[in-house]
């Protein structure tokens, strides 16, 4: 599975999603969570949870799975870049 460059964190793309003029309270409300639970992730501050992911199916129709899915390809794309630079590889090919 080839890898996305960058991808968008789950939050930005579940903007797009909440109905056009729906502020965060009244997404906050329908979704059972509180303003800042659903703020955090909607602003890059934390992540999308397995909960939210659920939240998320039940509200919206999209499947938990791809929340979740989004979300831990960001969390790998973003540790990538912060270990590339740590480690040193300690496996060779042969050859």
């Amino acid at each position: 599975m080839s890898e996305m460059h960058n991808p968008a964190h789950p939050g930005k793309v579940l903007r797009e999603y909440l109905p056009e003029g729906m502020s965060v309270t009244d997404a906050a409300n329908a979704l059972n969570v509180t303003r800042q639970t659903l703020s955090a992730p909607l602003n890059g501050r934390s992540g999308v949870s397995a909960d939210m992911a659920l939240r998320l199916e039940t509200a919206l129709g999209i499947d938990a799975g791809f929340w979740l899915r989004m979300q831990v390809g960001y969390d790998l794309w973003e540790a990538r870049q912060y270990e590339a630079s740590r480690c040193l590889a300690i496996y060779t090919k042969p050859v």
